[in-house]
């Protein structure tokens, strides 16, 4: 082994290594996770505040998808929009299989009472008001699919801003069927759900 590889062996044994330097991501790319994305999400996907989603082993095309509507204006957000603005297509793809590549950070167990509602809601849905199960989109784990986003793990307080979002159409992408969705939930459905999602790994 080089003296370069054994010094870098240690720096990132030590955390001081960057992780996207570990991962050959462009200078560019490292240099927008930095001092852009890593500023709320986290250097490795782990969101400073619970207000910021969780993107660590997310789905790498649910993120290129609302990468490139955030840059576009499909997906209206002050913020991201000037985050995403000069993004290509090719450093989005990089992004998204960076953060995609980070392992899931550990569940966030809540109140149990409210899990319980939750864990109701999300796997039976309510046929009294017409909520379907989160779980028959989202999978029984909360995993998602290349083109829905996994929700195992990610902070409630995001996920019921998000839902609020949805039921008064201020999300305005992917709102068809998750409009439809969101303005059925009570707020009590929506805290209970959002807790039972946070507590899944």
């Amino acid at each position: 082994m080089t003296d370069f590889r054994i010094a870098f062996a240690v720096l990132l044994g030590l955390g001081l290594a960057s992780p996207v330097a570990a991962l050959e991501v462009p200078p560019h790319v490292n240099k927008i996770i930095i001092e852009r994305c890593g500023l709320c999400h986290g250097p490795e996907g782990e969101s400073a505040s619970r207000i910021y989603p969780r993107l660590a082993a997310q789905h790498p095309s649910y993120m290129r998808k609302q990468l490139a509507d955030f840059r576009d204006g499909r997906r209206k957000s002050e913020v991201m929009g000037e985050m995403s603005k000069d993004l290509k297509d090719e450093d989005i793809a990089i992004l998204g299989d960076f953060y995609a590549s980070k392992p899931a950070a550990a569940s966030q167990p809540g109140d149990p009472d409210l899990a319980a509602v939750g864990r109701y809601i999300y796997h039976k849905g309510n046929t009294y008001s017409g909520v379907p199960s989160c779980a028959s989109c989202h999978g029984a784990q909360g995993l998602g699919t290349e083109q829905l986003p996994r929700l195992a793990g990610q902070h409630p307080r995001y996920l019921e801003s998000q839902l609020q979002e949805f039921n008064q159409r201020a999300r305005t992408n992917d709102n068809a069927i998750m409009h439809s969705i969101a303005a059925r939930l009570t707020e009590l459905e929506t805290r209970a759900v959002t807790v039972y999602i946070g507590s899944l790994q």
